[in-house]
């Protein structure tokens, strides 16, 4: 069954011109980075740095807009900045992007080289559909602080991704929860591209695209479906 993803009407009067694009696959078979994924990740870095061209990230216009984006909904962006802007400031860094799994890898890779939030959720651990709402204030976001599970709850009005058993990633974009992460257990994944004007629709499927392409080559056989943009 495919997974049903869902935009609040709060969220898109908050911030016009969402549009989301999802992966969807099937049949992966995840691991430890390798040759191959650092591959893309030193690549990745090096468009990165081609298309800043010595400029800071925030500096780019869809990290700007994803700025403007987190402070309509009363977040600080520069304390608390989107998956795409953290990424790209360690890609730059001296010790460059981390190296987690595979999978994650090749869509950290997508994300970097075209500067778009990018998330991946294992399928099999997602409740019911996502929704991207306003919090209330109530829902529970399980993660893990100083080695122990705890729950935390997000600010009332905070745009936060969910399913039926809590919220799966605060702050929009910026933290995800353990419950729902790729892992190298991983065999059914969704990866979701977030986007924003000035980034249009055609540069979204190429994003996309691209992200199925990855895919492939991290994990030879995989079932990839490339959703239409909504």
């Amino acid at each position: 069954m495919t997974l049903t993803l869902t935009v609040s009407d709060e969220v898109r009067t908050l911030v016009p011109g969402f549009t989301h694009l999802a992966v969807e696959a099937h049949g992966l078979v995840n691991g430890p980075s390798d040759a191959t994924s650092s591959a893309l990740l030193d690549d990745a870095a090096r468009r990165l740095a081609a298309r800043l061209d010595g400029r800071t990230p925030d500096q780019d216009p869809h990290v700007a807009a994803w700025r403007a984006a987190y402070t309509a909904f009363g977040a600080k962006p520069s304390r608390t900045r989107n998956s795409a802007e953290a990424l790209a400031k360690r890609a730059l860094a001296d010790g460059g992007l981390p190296r987690i799994n595979r999978l994650v890898d090749a869509y950290n890779a997508i994300s970097v080289a075209h500067l778009i939030p990018v998330g991946g959720e294992d399928l099999n651990r997602i409740q019911g559909g996502m929704r991207l709402i306003r919090a209330t204030g109530e829902e529970e976001f399980v993660t893990v602080s100083g080695g122990e599970q705890t729950v935390e709850h997000p600010e009332t009005g905070e745009v936060v991704w969910c399913d039926e058993a809590g919220v799966t990633c605060r702050r929009w974009n910026w933290r995800q929860g353990p419950r729902t992460r790729i892992d190298d257990d991983t065999t059914d994944a969704l990866f979701l591209l977030e986007s924003l004007a000035p980034m249009t629709v055609d540069e979204l499927r190429a994003a996309g695209d691209e992200l199925a392409e990855l895919l492939v080559k991290v994990s030879p056989g995989a079932r990839i479906t490339v959703r239409d943009p909504e």
